[in-house]
């Protein structure tokens, strides 16, 4: 038994098994309702299942960190990120950030000047390595049944949207991060939605992932 178990050992030491195993590439992503997934399975958040698409394209990535709540602003982002313990560098950083602004009535300045702090830091926490940064732009709320229940204009609502999108992009180009323009989809697939009425189902959060993969593919490769 004791000789069985001494060349079991050295077996797992000439296999490299007696070592740790990898911890894997490291994914943080950061925003509100549409990063935690509200009104879907955990499965089916969009971190969850892109992190799930990285691994079946074989890249040994591990479960994301995400620093998300419904409801954030960007100022409620950048506190939650003053009070987590977040030690980079991460292989992928994902940003989705700014609905609540617009839908708060908050000004496209003050959303401007937290943006370009969040994507500072998202970088640095990508190791100050921009193209480890992929940003999502924000969904069109206004074409969902939620909108139509509380009378909400679908033309005012996309025009707010593509304004605050305009400059989430830029500042986005701008420091060299890649960007995913997902709100076309949002308004082409109007009936991929959650039981809520408001937030994406988990097969729209699956179309997020189809053009995001391409952007987070090329950022964990480097």
């Amino acid at each position: 038994m004791i000789f069985m178990r001494i060349c079991s050992l050295m077996l797992m030491v000439l296999t490299g098994c007696a070592t740790s195993a990898p911890t894997g590439l490291r994914f943080l992503a950061l925003g509100d309702s549409y990063t935690i997934g509200e009104s879907v399975s955990e499965s089916d958040r969009w971190p969850v299942r892109l992190a799930s698409a990285l691994r079946a394209d074989g890249y040994n990535i591990g479960d994301p960190t995400i620093i998300a709540r419904t409801g954030w602003t960007t100022g409620d982002l950048l506190a939650a990120m003053d009070q987590a313990d977040l030690h980079g560098p991460y292989d992928l950083v994902g940003l989705l950030i700014g609905v609540n602004n617009q839908f708060q009535g908050r000004s496209e300045e003050e959303y401007r000047e937290q943006f370009t702090t969040l994507l500072d830091r998202a970088i640095a926490l990508a190791g100050n390595r921009p193209k480890h940064v992929i940003v999502l732009s924000i969904p069109d709320w206004g074409v969902t049944p939620f909108a139509r229940s509380m009378n909400a204009d679908p033309k005012a609502v996309g025009a707010a949207i593509d304004r605050f999108n305009a400059i989430n992009r830029q500042i986005t180009i701008n420091g060299g991060a890649a960007y995913i323009d997902i709100t076309p989809l949002t308004r082409a697939d109007t009936d991929l939605h959650a039981d809520d009425g408001l937030h994406p189902s988990g097969a729209m959060y699956a179309k997020w992932v189809q053009a995001s993969l391409g952007a987070a593919e090329a950022a964990v490769r480097q």
